[in-house]
């Protein structure tokens, strides 16, 4: 019986950067080869091992074939248990979990780079996150979690601070809420100091406003906000392509900058925290 052709798994990671990235270039720059290099690992992966193509040839955008598809699923399968193996074999102190608190303003905007990076680096490592306001997750008990991210008042920070943003007001592009007397606004829940912030100015602008909706969540705000029933207020990153900002032009005064902190609650010096600390770090310098 015929021995079957072994497969490298730097034409497979090749193979997979290619898909990933959308074509040979920009995966050349991604496994640190020339493009041309690139060509011949997936020629000698297609003529030597598979022999069958596994592209679409002059397609765009880029296509695989039938066999393409099916050796993606276990090129995928066969590059993550790799990883997992040399995680376990060669780095077992980077095997277990981490607890990560997040108020869900920063959920969909910043977490699913930081997981993937963090995931990919480190397969087994599980990663609890538990969503909740930054007044709730200020008040956890200590050790209930490894790493908290939230949002604190400029002058009263702790831990380190990932970012500072300008907290702007925002309404749906398509509506004109802002124009109604006395203004809808959504906010989040107290005791948020931007809903403090958001109303102390308006009071200040003698600028009449009913607070008709309140939420802990984000995306219940943007919801309503996205609705044309109200305005609202919260950091500049967080404002999506169907909102537009408002500010003294149309009668909203300035508000205070906000910073986004990160803190260390556990008190164990545990290398899985760490690395998603430096994670976290990185991630919202974007």
């Amino acid at each position: 019986m015929a021995m079957l052709p072994t497969i490298d798994h730097e034409l497979l990671r090749t193979f997979v950067a290619i898909v990933d990235q959308g074509g040979f270039t920009r995966a050349a720059q991604t496994v640190n080869r020339t493009q041309s290099a690139v060509s011949m690992q997936i020629k000698r992966l297609e003529e030597d091992v598979i022999q069958r193509p596994l592209f679409v040839r002059q397609s765009k955008p880029l296509q695989l074939t039938s066999e393409g598809h099916t050796l993606l699923g276990y090129a995928r399968k066969i590059l993550s248990l790799q990883g997992e193996a040399l995680t376990l074999l060669r780095q077992p102190d980077m095997v277990g979990r981490v607890r990560l608190g997040v108020p869900d303003d920063y959920v969909m905007r910043f977490l699913p780079g930081i997981l993937k990076t963090f995931s990919q680096a480190w397969p087994l490592v599980d990663v609890d996150v538990h969503c909740a306001p930054s007044s709730v997750l200020s008040q956890q008990p200590q050790g209930s979690l490894d790493l908290i991210i939230m949002t604190r008042e400029i002058g009263d920070e702790i831990g380190t601070i990932l970012r500072r943003e300008a907290t702007v007001w925002v309404s749906a592009e398509s509506h004109c809420t802002h124009l109604q007397t006395p203004v809808p606004l959504a906010l989040f829940e107290a005791p948020c100091f931007c809903r403090r912030h958001a109303c102390n100015a308006l009071d200040r602008a003698n600028r009449a406003y009913r607070v008709a909706y309140s939420s802990p969540s984000l995306a219940t705000l943007q919801a309503v906000v996205g609705a044309g029933l109200a305005v609202s207020a919260w950091m500049r990153s967080l404002v999506t392509a169907d909102m537009q900002i408002l500010g003294k032009k149309e009668g909203f005064p300035e508000l205070p900058e906000s910073s986004i902190v990160l803190l260390r609650t556990s008190p164990t010096q545990s290398p899985i925290i760490n690395s998603l600390a430096e994670h976290i770090v990185e991630g919202f310098r974007v």
